[in-house]
């Protein structure tokens, strides 16, 4: 229905629609499954640009409804209306707009006048948040006709062509302003460029989902301050970044729920299993099981275990089983397994027909508290560590703290790291009840291990909500320890260490170093390395070396300085050629610095190896 501002009648009954219309609209808004970012407004507001600019950032799929009828027509609009009529045009235009409600994680440009239509706005308010651009009708008439004079090819829309343009807009937008009131956000453009637009987007599409609770993929969830729900909910924390707000469960025995919570999460289709032969072989037929119980149809790839695992040859291995297995985009893959499971399956899910749907089901114990929260997903490449990779996040994260009774005792010791990391970093009351629940812990208490994990994944959740790229420098301060581990991974081919216990020797030398910069007490570097050493982690290449003898399988793999000084140099810290080092000014206190010489570099590496 297309009304003017001089039929106050259909004026009247369209804000009576609307106002009818609003309790549905919100109640469908509680339940709904939000996929797609929808750009409505009227014509000349940057619609198209700004959906395409908002699509880039995000790494979603862009569709603009009118470039789609006009290929499905094979003729321009302008010639549909003087051809066929607007009635056509709107019959195209509702049916393409259908198709496009099908996607996910698409942003939707429409047309100017799509919005009017009942049928559209439902299907498009269920199926996505609603963002109008708004621009003075003196603007959009300078917009338009500018396009024009500077693009003689420019089609203007054929509502506007006639004796008085300006005049038309303003009668044409008022008619439709109702319609562009009922929406979930508004951006005015007047000053405002595309990139600035596209920015304010962005923030809208994060803050509608600050603001409704309802629409984070768990429903109607209770929040408190710092991502913070109700512990009896099974959730520890939900990490909230621009692009993804997802929650991560963390309780014992709570893998037989995984089918209910993927439910919950709106997630459908055919679920891939991507797991290693260890973990595989003790959970597989069970995961499988509690999904097809819950209704997804399930295929497992499975893969050896091990970092060596973790490369572009095991990545193409997927993408072929995929293939093969003719998966959509809105099928889903889970990472069932440690770090490495969950770096090789999230790359794929995050490149695999642009992106599908994953979800996080680890099962070691740096998994639970690091390697699952915050979307890094990547490979490795034969000179460092992930250095091929994306940000990606999952669509939540399920742990099961029951599992690490199955984990060898050297992977469990190995996770320990990254737990006492982030009491280091940001938590000093954290680092403090580990002290105090050392052995408790270690013996895998339920309760306490819930509570050390939840607490550790919500530590992680804060820093990667406030900086999901690692570009506001706040995420850095989650690789104290990690420079120095890096390179130790690297220099031995990531054959000799577990990740957690070249962390703990990475971590050592961090504190070595911030004391030898006057940084940090030698009290507290004394503590952390009492923590470390009463979990069974190793302080120091000598420290790891006797662990070696006495029952662990030792590589060939010989280190020296500067081995590891190049491996650190190619680390992705590196910002400028100068390593970014996360130092300790106090337990619970961190600094990033980079002015550290190489000489300061190679006396704490000397010291690390020395007996």
């Amino acid at each position: 229905m297309v009304i003017s501002s001089q039929s106050p009648t259909k004026l009247i009954l369209a804000l009576i629609w609307i106002f009818q219309y609003t309790d549905n609209y919100n109640q469908m808004k509680v339940d709904k499954g939000i996929a797609n970012l929808v750009i409505t407004g009227f014509s000349g507001t940057g619609k198209s640009l700004v959906a395409k600019e908002v699509a880039r950032r995000l790494n979603w799929d862009f569709i603009d409804t009118d470039d789609e009828i006009v290929k499905e027509a094979d003729k321009p609009i302008s010639e549909i209306f003087r051809q066929d009529g607007e009635g056509k045009f709107r019959v195209l235009e509702r049916e393409t707009i259908r198709k496009a409600c099908q996607q996910r994680q698409t942003v939707i440009a429409i047309g100017g006048g799509a919005i009017v239509d009942l049928q559209n706005h439902e299907l498009l308010a269920k199926t996505g948040l609603i963002v109008c651009l708004e621009a003075k009708p003196e603007t959009i008439y300078e917009r338009l006709f500018r396009e024009a004079a500077c693009s003689p090819g420019t089609e203007v829309r054929p509502l506007l062509a006639n004796d008085n343009p300006l005049e038309r807009i303003r009668q044409l937008k008022a008619s439709r302003q109702p319609y562009y009131a009922n929406v979930d956000w508004t951006v005015h453009t007047d000053n405002l460029n595309i990139s600035q637009i596209a920015e304010e987007v962005i923030k809208a599409w994060r803050l509608l989902h600050l603001a409704h609770p309802h629409l984070n993929p768990l429903p109607s969830r209770e929040r408190k301050l710092g991502s913070q729900l109700k512990a009896n909910d099974d959730v520890a924390c939900l990490v909230e970044t621009a692009t993804q707000i997802y929650p991560v469960f963390v309780g014992y025995g709570l893998l037989d729920k995984l089918g209910e919570k993927m439910k919950k999460a709106a997630l459908s289709g055919t679920a891939t299993v991507i797991s290693d032969e260890n973990v595989f072989s003790l959970y597989g037929s069970k995961v499988e099981g509690i999904l097809k119980s819950a209704g997804f149809a399930v295929n497992s790839f499975v893969m050896p275990p091990g970092e060596e695992t973790k490369n572009m040859d095991y990545a193409m291995r997927i993408y072929d089983f995929l293939v093969e297995h003719r998966a959509e985009r809105d099928d889903i893959i889970i990472a069932l397994g440690g770090g490495m499971v969950g770096d090789l399956a999230g790359f794929v899910a995050a490149t695999f027909l642009r992106g599908m749907p994953w979800v996080q089901v680890p099962t070691s114990l740096v998994a639970m508290v690091d390697a699952s929260i915050g979307g890094k997903v990547g490979v490795n490449h034969p000179e460092g560590k992930n250095l091929i990779g994306a940000f990606y996040q999952p669509s939540l994260v399920l742990a099961d703290p029951q599992t690490l009774a199955t984990l060898p005792g050297r992977e469990l010791i190995s996770g320990w790291a990254e737990v006492i990391k982030h009491g280091l970093i940001l938590d000093k009351e954290f680092f403090e009840f580990l002290e105090t629940n050392v052995d408790r812990l270690k013996e895998l208490e339920p309760e306490l291990l819930t509570r050390a994990i939840a607490r550790s994944a919500a530590i992680k959740a804060q820093v990667v909500s406030q900086d999901e790229k690692e570009r506001g420098g706040r995420r850095t301060i989650l690789n104290y320890g990690h420079t120095i581990a890096h390179g130790l991974e690297a220099a031995t081919q990531y054959k000799r260490f577990l990740h957690g216990e070249a962390v703990a020797i990475g971590m050592m030398g961090a504190a070595k170093l911030s004391q030898r910069l006057s940084l940090l007490s030698p009290a507290a570097v004394e503590r952390q390395q009492a923590l470390l050493q009463k979990f069974g982690l190793p302080t120091s290449l000598r420290a790891e070396a006797t662990s070696q003898r006495h029952g662990r399988k030792r590589s060939n793999f010989k280190l020296s300085i500067g081995g590891i000084n190049r491996a650190m140099e190619l680390d992705k810290k590196a910002k400028e050629r100068a390593i970014r080092w996360v130092l300790l000014q106090d337990i619970g206190k961190v600094v990033i610095r980079s002015d550290v010489s190489q000489e300061d570099v190679s006396a704490i590496l000397q010291e690390l190896m020395e007996p």
